[in-house]
């Protein structure tokens, strides 16, 4: 006798011990018979569903089963009466608030003491922040897919316009260098944003850092976040012009300065508007031993690829217009264009704080 007690109590041990685990389980536990009836619900059911397991037992597992998908339950039945072990599979069900979740679903038979089956134990897994993250990298491929095709069409671009304004392979070379480098910038400060954005006080410092000289720049704007392909635009403008300041304006020589400023206002259509100016200035001793006109690569009746980029590529691209100015001593560029094809359109409301530096 004592020995069957012994069994009997060392089987409810065991029976205790198994109910613990199940109940303290962070995945859904669910035990169901063959007719598709709820019989057990552990506490993580409970959370990933919504419904209490005073709620849940009793009632039909099809309630967590979106109705075109009960044709799911109808072959789990079928093959858990073969006695089959169906494998992990990914599926939806349906929480008691109607929203749906993403789950991964292990289903396994369960036996009487003579061996029967009976039933059916079902452990969920929520895969839902899985399966976001999973949509997020998507999207992300696709937006990369599309970037990496829109710089392969600029560099193509880049190289046609530079090879008829280059008058040597090592110029040919140096140039499509440095600009295929700037282009790399700008898709670094993109790609640390995930594809968002990029500020534009970050993109003007970026571009203009190769250059040297910070002490004789000054930047003045709002804070905005650019949308991508402003980011683009804006820093292969920048580019060309930091380029042509370091080689003949106020970053060539000393006493020059660059003063970036960009605002937002208000235009009479009542759609606000993007204004951007680059106004470099050097000094008396540095005009008169700059290059003359003739001598400058975006001088002359052929324009240069910078001046194209300032005049024609930057403003178009973003629906905009600029005017670019040059005299002794001074240059000016301008650019307006809309507001919403500058910043990334849920931070539009955000270009009113100022900031200068």
């Amino acid at each position: 006798m004592s020995g069957a007690g012994g069994t009997i109590r060392q089987d409810a041990s065991a029976d205790a011990r198994l109910a613990a685990i199940v109940d303290s389980s962070y995945d859904a536990i669910v035990a169901k018979d063959l007719n598709s009836i709820i019989t057990d619900w552990n506490q993580a059911a409970e959370r990933v569903f919504g419904y209490s397991a005073e709620e849940a037992v009793g009632q039909s597992i099809l309630m967590l089963i979106p109705e075109h998908m009960h044709h799911e339950e109808i072959d789990i039945i079928a093959r858990i009466g073969r006695g089959e072990r169906i494998p992990s599979f990914e599926t939806t069900r349906r929480r008691k608030d109607g929203s749906l979740i993403a789950v991964s679903l292990t289903i396994s038979p369960i036996k009487n003491s003579a061996g029967e089956i009976v039933g059916a134990s079902k452990i969920a897994r929520d895969i839902t922040a899985a399966k976001e993250s999973e949509r997020r990298i998507r999207l992300l491929m696709r937006e990369v897919n599309h970037r990496v095709k829109n710089q392969f069409a600029v560099i193509l671009s880049m190289v046609r316009e530079t090879s008829k304004r280059s008058t040597d392979p090592a110029e040919f070379e140096q140039m499509i260098r440095a600009r295929i480098m700037a282009l790399s910038r700008s898709h670094d400060l993109l790609v640390t944003s995930e594809w968002a954005g990029a500020s534009l006080f970050d993109l003007v410092q970026e571009h203009l850092k190769p250059f040297g000289h910070e002490e004789r720049i000054s930047l003045s704007g709002p804070l905005l976040t650019l949308q991508s392909n402003a980011v683009q635009n804006l820093g292969m403008a920048f580019h060309e012009l930091g380029t042509n300041s370091s080689k003949y304006g106020a970053l060539a020589a000393g006493g020059g300065h660059v003063e970036i400023t960009w605002k937002v206002e208000t235009g009479p259509d009542a759609r606000r508007r993007f204004h951007l100016l680059w106004h470099e200035t050097s000094s008396a001793a540095a005009v008169a031993t700059a290059p003359k006109a003739t001598e400058r690569k975006d001088s002359g009746e052929r324009k240069g690829f910078g001046t194209v980029v300032l005049q024609r590529v930057a403003p178009q691209s973003l629906s905009g217009s600029s005017t670019l100015e040059r005299s002794p001593g001074s240059v000016k560029w301008a650019l307006d264009a809309p507001l919403e094809a500058i910043v990334v359109p849920q931070l539009g409301a955000d270009t009113e704080s100022d900031f200068s530096v």
